[in-house]
């Protein structure tokens, strides 16, 4: 028997929300790495590591492999998923300055995403991402344009990214703007919400610590290969109090794992808007 229109339209909106679902739950594992090593290290116990040290620490757990290709579905998931909020809108930013922006900015989360998901497919001994792609054209005009005399100004638009999305994040903490995209009881808001809050504002604060870099420091980067997450979280611990900040921001990104496994639950995945 061939499935029915309704039935073909249920396995399209059961296959959306795995793929929201299952990327959220990626993203938590992440960040939930990078947050308990950045506590420790807070502590006296350990380095920081970014995003992609959080891949590679999993490899050295017992059925690291494993663990890996899960990693790599849930990346690839939430890839998609990004992509998909960018193009079909499904929470309604609209077309606006503002509402093309936050969807530029869900372009972007899936262009970080997909090259994560390369590294973790690199560290599994895949030929993606090999020494063939990166000779060329493309290689001499990237070349071309880094020996341009004023290309280290380059760096000073990169760090408006950074900048932006740190801007945001802590907006959409302070504010709880996430909660309209729960479909939870008071009863488990009042655990979600608080914790949402600080992993959302801890976030941002690591964002607005890479702009700093950029733009206190710009010179001694180069545009395609700025500071990152554990440059962040580094630079946190050479603060004055600098163990107590990043232990505090530590804790926050784990706050933010468990945000990103909140939405992996209860986030509503307005499937029909998709589809539409």
């Amino acid at each position: 028997m061939h499935p029915t229109a309704a039935q073909a339209k249920g396995e399209v909106s059961r296959g959306i929300t795995w793929l929201a679902r299952s990327g959220y739950a990626a993203r938590g594992v992440v960040y939930l790495i990078v947050g308990i090593f950045a506590f420790m290290a807070g502590i006296g116990s350990g380095n920081t590591v970014g995003t992609k040290g959080a891949i590679q620490q999993l490899l050295g757990q017992p059925f690291g492999e494993t663990l890996l290709w899960i990693m790599v579905v849930g990346l690839v998931a939430y890839v998609a998923w990004r992509l998909t909020q960018a193009i079909t809108d499904p929470e309604g930013h609209g077309t606006d300055a503002k509402g093309l922006a936050i969807r530029a900015g869900l372009v972007g989360s899936a262009v970080a995403y997909t090259l994560l998901a390369l590294f973790t497919l690199g560290l599994l001994g895949s030929s993606i991402g090999g020494s063939g792609g990166s000779g060329g054209s493309g290689g001499d005009f990237l070349s071309g344009l880094l020996g341009w005399k004023y290309s280290n100004y380059l760096i000073y638009l990169v760090a408006l990214v950074p900048l932006g999305v740190g801007i945001a994040h802590i907006i959409k903490g302070w504010k709880a703007k996430f909660e309209k995209y729960f479909y939870a009881s008071e009863h488990v808001m009042k655990w979600v919400r608080p914790i949402s809050r600080a992993g959302l504002i801890a976030r941002g604060v690591a964002f607005l610590v890479v702009a700093g870099m950029l733009f206190t420091g710009g010179r001694h980067y180069e545009p395609t290969n700025p500071p990152g997450l554990e440059d962040a979280l580094n630079a946190l611990q050479n603060l004055p109090f600098g163990t107590f900040w990043l232990s505090l921001v530590g804790l926050g990104l784990v706050a933010f794992a468990i945000y990103s496994f909140s939405e992996a639950i209860w986030r509503r995945i307005d499937t029909p808007a998709v589809m539409h």
